[in-house]
């Protein structure tokens, strides 16, 4: 499997000729979901759900379908009936050649004051990639490669070691980091990787592995 960090929280997966991308944003690439047999969505953040940009990948391609919850779903699914799916935690299917559980129900507190909204992860090919989108959510069986949610306004990094202790995964990428400057950078691959317990990994947007 072919795995390609976007800006910020976007991830394009291929295999077998066939495109998964999650995430696909208002801090990534205006193209991030061009192309997709499949789209992914976690939550209804701007920078995790750009309704005008999912709007042309899915008028570009009749093929191209998305599976999110219940808050993005209702924006979307009217303008194209039958390829928009709602899931929610405990969920499985398939999306484009590639198996998907769904793991995770809330976001994670930004502040007290401010009202939890719906949030899902999506564990792609039987723990071969797990995207938590705003959460630290542990799935119930091992992680192979971690999407790792670095910096947030609802994060620290003692919790995002913890999480990458918790979850054990054999490495972790890092995402949700269009807010980490340069300065910052190196402390975070310093100690998350020192303390975490597993290969930390950053790839520059664009780049790609195979996972």
């Amino acid at each position: 499997m072919k795995l390609t960090k976007m800006s910020h929280a976007c991830v394009r997966l291929e295999k077998d000729g066939r495109t998964l991308v999650l995430d696909p944003g208002g801090f990534s690439e205006a193209d991030a979901a061009a192309g997709a047999d499949a789209i992914l969505i976690t939550h209804e953040h701007a920078d995790h759900f750009d309704e005008g940009r999912l709007r042309t990948a899915m008028e570009a391609d009749p093929g191209t379908e998305i599976w999110t919850l219940k808050s993005v779903a209702d924006r979307i699914a009217a303008a194209f009936p039958g390829r928009v799916h709602t899931v929610g935690h405990g969920d499985t299917f398939t999306a484009a050649g590639f198996d998907v559980q769904v793991h995770g129900e809330l976001h994670a507190v930004i502040h007290p004051d401010i009202p939890r909204i719906t949030n899902v992860g999506f564990l792609v090919d039987g723990g071969r990639v797990f995207h938590p989108g705003d959460a630290l959510t542990v799935p119930d069986q091992p992680v192979e490669t971690l999407m790792l949610p670095v910096m947030a306004p609802w994060n620290k990094i003692s919790e995002v070691i913890d999480y990458v202790r918790e979850v054990r995964p054999q490495r972790t990428y890092d995402v949700h980091d269009a807010l980490l400057t340069d300065l910052a950078r190196p402390i975070y691959d310093n100690q998350v990787g020192r303390l975490g317990g597993a290969e930390h990994l950053r790839l520059a947007p664009g780049a790609s592995a195979e996972v």
